[in-house]
């Protein structure tokens, strides 16, 4: 008997395919009815029961089929995320964080790209509606009019970054920007920057406007004049940031520190510099704002103002399961902004310390491609 059963589960290993639910209770010692309500989670079920089932799973390596658990349930288990470009630095790693808390709650997701085209966002929330999901995080700045245009049941859990309209199924996501900058110009201040200059990003976006007016009310608690020249316009892309730099370059009397409203502006106000022959920090100090990645990898590191991906993302899931398994009354979630100090802030040039910096003996250009 006991060889037999040592073939048995090899086949099994080899041919999950014939397995089945059956199978997996068989092998947990319990009924077929539980094996489907732990895989369902009802939480119901014994902890000990489900703990079995779930190590069943794992050990014949069961594949359940979450279609058909759904249709037995009632529930797709599925939710649904909304970013503005899936290509962007940024959303990559706000969808990677998302779909890592989704799944460890149970959760699987559906993720759908607006790109400021309407058709695209009536598809993507008709496909969503299609597949019944149970929830939509909506992480792009600008669209809750036409989504909510489009989602009139009032049935499903919504979640917004910085604004949405107060209805029960909708909660936000409050992203203190001031906080963030605050300290980005504070730090300048510290080291005695005056002439700031900030490239803004497309104000259109209520994040966008957002960090400008932080960066402008952020000028006036330090004492240091607002000059409406110094505010170059920008769109969140790194050609953004080479246009705006090209722009300051034409200027005899440059800022000597730079802020930006994401860092993907920095990172082309970085690369323009230093085609300039402008060197980052010792003529001019640059800010980011987002912390992607890739702020730690350019030339010098980048300074810049750090909004987590994994927190926004914990705190969207934790919104839509809130509504959804315990019909919660919160509606506000609060999302924090902190300075990252790296290299490509220093003291403003001719400033006293700067003087007794050592000089650089090789001097290297750096290319981005953008």
């Amino acid at each position: 008997m006991a060889e037999k059963a040592k073939r048995t589960k090899r086949n099994t290993a080899v041919k999950p395919d014939r397995m089945d639910i059956r199978s997996v209770a068989e092998a947990a010692g319990v009924s077929v009815a539980t094996v489907s309500r732990a895989m369902n989670y009802v939480p119901s079920v014994n902890p000990k029961m489900a703990k079995r089932v779930w190590k069943a799973i794992r050990e014949l390596n069961y594949l359940p089929n979450s279609q058909a658990r759904g249709l037995v349930s009632g529930r797709s288990r599925l939710l649904g995320l909304i970013v503005s470009e899936v290509t962007h630095p940024f959303f990559q790693e706000l969808i990677q964080g998302f779909e890592e808390v989704a799944v460890e709650h149970g959760y699987d997701i559906l993720i759908g790209s607006l790109a400021d085209d309407a058709e695209r966002m009536r598809r993507c929330v008709q496909r969503m509606a299609e597949r019944k999901v149970e929830g939509i995080a909506v992480m792009s700045s600008g669209a809750e009019e036409p989504l909510l245009n489009q989602l009139t049941n009032g049935m499903t859990p919504l979640v917004f970054v910085d604004v949405a309209p107060e209805r029960p199924d909708v909660s936000v996501l409050h992203v203190n920007y001031h906080h963030g900058i605050r300290q980005g110009v504070q730090h300048l201040a510290a080291l005695g920057h005056r002439d700031i200059a900030f490239v803004a990003g497309p104000l259109q976006l209520y994040s966008a406007q957002s960090r400008l007016t932080a960066f402008r009310r952020s000028l006036q608690e330090c004492g240091i004049p607002i000059v409406d020249a110094r505010i170059i316009d920008g769109d969140h892309t790194m050609q953004g940031g080479i246009t705006a730099a090209e722009r300051l370059l034409l200027y005899d009397n440059l800022p000597t520190a730079i802020m930006c409203s994401n860092d993907m502006l920095a990172i082309g106000v970085l690369h323009e510099l230093s085609r300039g022959d402008v060197r980052v920090p010792d003529d001019i100090s640059v800010i980011g704002f987002d912390d992607i990645h890739m702020a730690e990898m350019t030339i010098p590191p980048l300074t810049t103002i750090q909004i987590s991906r994994p927190e926004m993302a914990r705190s969207a899931v934790c919104a839509l399961r809130a509504q959804i398994e315990h019909s919660s009354s919160k509606r506000r979630y609060e999302i924090n902004t902190h300075l990252v100090v790296r290299e490509s802030t220093d003291f403003p040039r001719g400033a006293i310390p700067s003087l007794g910096r050592p000089q650089r003996q090789v001097r290297r250009q750096t290319s981005i491609e953008t």
